[in-house]
């Protein structure tokens, strides 16, 4: 298991609370992510996970607690500080073009222009081919607008724009939601390619089944606050079950 191997995490969540209106959202949670390593983050609706991961991406900022990268303290006020860490997002919606094809997705808002100051599509299509062919070898469909493509497909665009600029940090919001097995399938290689590229991923996951099959640790919120991290090859779906309902470390794993 990637965990096994220590050193600086990639990610470090030291402390972190955030309130609305008086309630806090998140109270004093610390989870941090390795280099190659998946960590899923459980809890039900209102559990406080999506709040925590949203100020690693920059929507949010936290009103006490520190984020470090590689070790070092960083201050993250917005999506563009995420970035400039290093830190890609890829929500449910995957927020795609649906009227552009795959290469126009890639480069929206960062073209590729010729040394005459034209697009270069010729340039970006070429980029596409070489980071889709890479993260996925079947991705076939390079001209037709992204409407045309399967949920899989999708994210397959979405996940290697964020590869393409630089990411090693990825937050995915339930990345197979609305999915069917195959494309499901796709999508659990996809992040084993990235893990193996070395790259550090938060992943927001409901389903158990998942969160066994793709994490290497899993960290359980429950109002607000951290019932645990454990590694996933040491626990049950039960166990997890239970530190998402019962708010309870299993006894093996305290």
């Amino acid at each position: 298991m990637a965990n096994a191997v220590k050193g600086t995490p990639l990610v470090e969540m030291r402390d972190i609370s955030i309130s609305f209106g008086g309630i806090k959202a998140v109270d004093h949670v610390t989870v941090d992510l390795y280099p190659g390593e998946v960590v899923g983050l459980l809890g039900h609706n209102g559990a406080g996970k999506s709040t925590l991961i949203k100020c690693l991406s920059g929507a949010y900022q936290a009103d006490a607690g520190q984020i470090l990268i590689n070790g070092k303290p960083v201050e993250i006020n917005n999506p563009r500080d995420a970035r400039a860490q290093n830190i890609e997002t890829i929500y449910q919606t995957l927020a795609l073009a649906d009227n552009l094809d795959a290469a126009s997705n890639l480069f929206l808002g960062r073209e590729l222009v010729s040394s005459r100051g034209f697009l270069d599509e010729s340039a970006m299509e070429a980029e596409t081919r070489k980071i889709l062919g890479r993260l996925n070898p079947n991705f076939k469909k390079f001209n037709v607008p992204v409407s045309a493509l399967s949920g899989g497909q999708r994210q397959s665009v979405a996940i290697a724009r964020a590869v393409y600029f630089n990411a090693k940090i990825l937050i995915m919001d339930e990345p197979t939601a609305a999915l069917g097995p195959h494309e499901t399938q796709m999508v659990s290689e996809l992040i084993e390619e990235l893990k193996a590229q070395g790259l550090g991923i938060f992943l927001i996951e409901h389903d158990i089944h998942n969160v066994m099959k793709l994490c290497d640790r899993a960290s359980v919120m429950k109002n607000g606050q951290l019932v645990g991290t454990v590694n996933v090859n040491e626990v049950t779906d039960e166990d997890i079950l239970g530190m998402i309902i019962l708010g309870k470390k299993p006894a093996k794993a305290a």
